[in-house]
């Protein structure tokens, strides 16, 4: 592979990144386009995990714990009952989060 061959497919690679990027992008915003929710009463960590926004596994687990503990949550902010999560976490997700 020459030069040439290396920098174009660098060039597609790339161009293929920021593609995928501005597509997640699109999924976070309020564009109108349908938000991916998760019934933190019911979901396990790593469906919770793979959903909401600055939440990974651990944390996760935690919430489950929590629940599993002091029963179902009945509102969003209930959340921040659970160590590490705060409200800022719990603003950038409540387009994800459901209750039923």
């Amino acid at each position: 592979m020459n030069l040439q061959q290396f920098a174009a497919a660098l060039m597609a690679v790339l161009l293929m990144s920021l593609a995928n990027l501005a597509v997640a992008d699109d999924l976070s915003d309020e564009s109108g386009m349908e938000t991916i929710t998760v019934n933190v009463n019911e979901a396990d960590a790593k469906t919770m995990a793979g959903v909401l926004t600055g939440i990974g596994v651990r944390r996760a687990q935690a919430i489950v714990d929590y629940r599993e503990q002091y029963g179902r949550f009945y509102s969003a902010e209930e959340l921040t009952a659970v160590k590490g999560i705060g409200q800022a976490t719990i603003e950038k997700n409540l387009s994800r989060i459901t209750l039923k």
